[in-house]
């Protein structure tokens, strides 16, 4: 339980319960909550998408609905994506995007790029029915969440950084066993539910691989760009109009 508080922590704006200094190996250790963190998240997002679409149009309760995720995950994973946008759409070298993704500043890229991916995301709430709501918007947090252990695997731009810790915190079963949320909510969701988790994974391996060709390994700040731009996909995937 001390675990999973510690993720519901560091994942949300819950406040979180135990006061003691969380270490990054002990976040590893509780990264096998993160999928399932991430499913509640959806499941408070598709709740709100719900009720305000018996008061509102799609649109306006996408709107209110992706407010609400944004404050429950207290943008934690947008100022990654920004940073992300600004240091890999740069033509530099890698040292010199690595210094621009720490630069608190908000550069055009990363405008551009947080703009468009709130603005997606909203167009996808707005288009996707509402009768899919509680399965798919869960669906996309966990999946995007469950990831997160994949990219303890990959190489780090600055070997021996907070990643190689977390890594550490992470056992070999641990990607296995978060599986579970997101392989039971595919289910749920039909075909539709296997292709969208197989895009996101996709989704995922070729950010790996940009940001190993562009930083020559993975940052915090891509965390955050794969995980919003794979719960993107993963929206659109079933507002696709595919037969």
């Amino acid at each position: 339980m001390k675990r999973f508080l510690a993720a519901l922590g560091f994942l949300t704006t819950v406040p979180r319960p135990i006061r003691d200094s969380l270490g990054i190996e002990e976040l590893g250790k509780a990264a096998v909550w993160f999928p399932l963190v991430g499913a509640l998240i959806g499941g408070v997002v598709a709740l709100i998408q719900l009720g305000l679409g018996r008061l509102f149009s799609l649109q306006i309760s996408a709107v209110l609905s992706t407010a609400a995720w944004v404050y429950l995950t207290g943008g934690l994973h947008l100022d990654g994506l920004a940073d992300s946008y600004d240091g890999l759409l740069n033509s530099s070298t890698p040292e010199r995007r690595l210094e621009i993704m720490k630069d608190p500043r908000l550069g055009t890229f990363g405008a551009v790029g947080l703009i468009l991916t709130l603005a997606l995301k909203i167009g996808a709430l707005s288009a996707l029915p509402l009768q899919l709501a509680w399965l798919v918007i869960p669906l996309a947090a966990s999946t995007a969440r469950w990831l997160l252990l994949w990219s303890a695997y990959q190489p780090a731009a600055r070997p021996g950084g907070i990643g190689a810790l977390f890594k550490q915190g992470i056992k070999g079963m641990d990607i296995f066993i978060a599986a579970i949320i997101p392989l039971i909510l595919m289910a749920l969701c039909g075909w539709r539910g296997l292709a969208a988790l197989l895009v996101g994974c996709l989704c995922a391996v070729g950010i790996f691989r940009i940001a190993r060709a562009r930083l020559s390994g993975m940052t915090g700040d891509i965390l955050g760009l794969m995980v919003e731009t794979v719960e993107v996909v993963i929206l659109l995937t079933f507002t696709a109009h595919i037969q």
